[in-house]
């Protein structure tokens, strides 16, 4: 075909910004990293010149009231039990997220991160306990075993820009467990004065949450309302009310926007523009809210005020230790430090690492590793980085001196970690090539997202058909962003002499009127050994879909312009079409292009840069496999 030997090195006409929900997440937690890190510093410079100013402030009490009830709190516990059940309820979001569409949606895939996050868990409690034994401040275990999400993510960003993606997930797993394990702990080791009657409020509360999640109702309000009553409750009942959060985060679905769900938005929008009224404007917001799952919706939202916000808040607050060369010597012979340090720079290393050799040991190579060996020592170090949680916990736990003490493990620790996931990702660079892969991306099975899988025998396939890197695209003609998409696949091709392409169509009706006619007139001209010449017109031309202008490209490409028609007039492609339809709603393709890489769906930008990771990642991993 004379389009094969076309040119590919075209420059890209636009970079989309398509981001995938778990990528934004991981953007805003390794950015706010940054922010936590400041935040940080600022506390413990603040508590340094002004220690008595710094905690004054923090000291400083706030009430809410409502008639003859009310809330008093000081400062500090109003960001440690209030603001951080906001981001507890963002941790649930991302966990429920993972478990409906991400990488746990495997339930087989849930046994090994679990295994190593409560593993992960015991093993530096042990070793906190072993340091501290006959001690009072034994009693402190809860600060030496919970991993911080944005602190492990943001040093992984510093320290390991080269790791595979899956072990930011398999770390973020980890991260979740280890906080839903922790607030339990919290609930049921940390709390003190408990006031049975208000527990049983609050589980009465919860029950009507779950309650009405199961009638189906959808307005945020009634939840917010709920989940308010229920955290007062909690905060009267002597129990750490950030589980709430957590709880309503992992109640809460996700799920791909569904194309019917768009069509329909499609139509009451194409009626708002007839009828602009006030109740078809309501119908059109909430046709568009609908479409897009709760869990989207919410994360958008809480996500970038948990990351930029309520955590560098909570550092602030809980960071400030006045600091000396008399203290330091101290903090480090006393067990409560020496117990935090190491069961967060030795015991979480160890658990994590070894509950990934048991679980694969145990399960006969039934469950592996999402990860090689190299960065499942990556993920075991970061998992040593302590902060959030830790220090929640070291505040309940530790008055005064032990406090002070936990505090310098916990900074110590974090540290520490960081050093050693450096050393680890630069040992592991040192390797050759080839080992270096293995380090990495190991022997793990990725899951397949594609639903059909690609037939060259059926498919329209454009480069080698033994090429190792295979990227389909479901794609519309009449669509402006596939036509953008165009020549950044061109140039992908160019760039890569070893990766096959396949266009799927997906005319999206509703919106592009001669998307299906143009789709048709490709199958035609496929009917003539002509498909990829018409699907080049077709993307060149997408401003003139008429049936004459397609006629036109017949007879510019060498078709037998009567055959042609005749197919076009009986619908010879159309069939064809509906099953790539077909394939696209199975597999919950919505909205165009939509991209997929040996199977996977790529989640990233459109872009040469964004493509050409997912085809260099693709094609590492095939080696590996091979």
């Amino acid at each position: 075909m004379s389009s094969e030997a076309n040119d590919y090195t075209e420059q890209t006409a636009c970079a989309a910004d398509s981001h995938s929900p778990l990528r934004d997440f991981l953007r805003t937690e390794t950015g706010s990293a940054a922010v936590l890190v400041t935040a940080a510093f600022a506390a413990l410079i603040w508590a340094n010149l002004t220690p008595s100013a710094y905690e004054a402030f923090w000291h400083t009490h706030l009430s809410l009231r409502l008639g003859s009830h009310g809330i008093a709190l000081n400062l500090r516990e109003w960001v440690n039990s209030g603001l951080m059940t906001v981001f507890f309820f963002v941790v649930g979001l991302e966990a429920r997220r993972e478990f409906d569409m991400g990488e746990l949606r495997e339930r087989s895939r849930l046994a090994l991160p679990v295994a190593a996050g409560l593993c992960g868990m015991l093993v530096p409690v042990a070793v906190y306990l072993t340091i501290n034994a006959g001690h009072a401040s034994a009693q402190g275990w809860g600060a030496a075993m919970s991993t911080d999400t944005a602190f492990a993510l943001g040093i992984l960003a510093v320290v390991g820009r080269h790791m595979p993606s899956s072990l930011r997930v398999f770390i973020l797993t980890i991260t979740v467990v280890d906080d839903f394990l922790a607030l339990a702990v919290i609930a049921i080791a940390y709390s003190s004065d408990l006031s049975v009657p208000a527990l049983l409020v609050a589980m009465g509360t919860f029950a009507v949450v779950l309650l009405v999640r199961r009638l189906g109702v959808l307005r945020g309000a009634v939840y917010a309302v709920l989940a308010v009553v229920a955290w007062v409750a909690m905060l009267e009942s002597g129990v750490d009310p950030v589980v709430i959060g957590l709880a309503m985060g992992l109640l809460t679905y996700a799920y791909p926007a569904a194309r019917s769900d768009l069509e329909r938005a499609t139509g009451l929008f194409r009626l708002f523009r007839e009828q602009p009224t006030p109740e078809l404007e309501r119908s059109v917001r909430a046709g568009l809210a609908s479409a897009i799952s709760p869990n989207d919706r919410l994360q958008q939202i809480f996500h970038p005020w948990a990351g930029y916000v309520i955590v560098p808040l909570f550092a602030l607050a809980n960071a400030g230790i006045p600091i000396s060369g008399e203290q330091l010597s101290r903090a480090f012979s006393s067990p409560v430090t020496l117990g935090i340090l190491l069961g967060y720079t030795l015991g979480k290393p160890i658990g994590v690492i070894g509950a990934s050799a048991l679980t694969t040991w145990l399960s006969r190579g039934r469950i592996r590793l999402p990860v090689g060996w190299g960065a499942v020592a990556v993920g075991g170090s970061l998992s040593g980085v302590g902060f959030t949680v830790s220090l929640l916990i070291a505040t309940l736990a530790f008055h005064g001196t032990g406090l002070q003490d936990a505090k310098i493990g916990i900074l110590s620790a974090v540290l520490c970690s960081f050093v050693i996931s450096w050393l680890i990702t630069r040992a592991i660079g040192g390797l050759p090539r080839e080992a270096q892969l293995r380090a990495l991306l190991g022997k793990a099975e990725t899951i397949i997202d594609l639903p059909v899988p690609v037939d060259p025998h059926r498919d329209h396939v454009r480069g080698p058909r033994d090429a190792p890197v295979t990227v389909v695209e479901y794609g519309d003609y009449e669509c402006p962003f596939c036509g953008q998409a165009e020549p950044v696949i061109r140039e992908l091709l160019g760039d890569f002499g070893d990766v096959r392409y396949v266009w799927r169509h997906l005319p999206l009706t509703d919106v592009h009127v001669h998307a299906q006619l143009a789709a048709e007139a490709a199958e035609a001209a496929a009917l003539q050994g002509g498909y990829w010449d018409m699907h080049d017109l077709l993307l060149s031309h997408q401003g003139a879909l008429r049936f004459d202008d397609l006629r036109g490209y017949a007879a510019d490409i060498g078709l037998d312009v009567a055959r042609f028609e005749r197919d076009m007039r009986s619908r010879a492609g159309s069939a064809r079409v509906a099953e790539d339809v077909e394939s696209a709603d199975v597999g919950g393709v919505a909205g165009t292009p939509t991209f997929f890489v040996n199977g996977r769906r790529h989640q990233g930008a459109y872009d040469i840069t964004g493509l050409s990771a997912a085809v260099r990642a693709a094609r590492e991993r095939a080696a590996v496999s091979a």
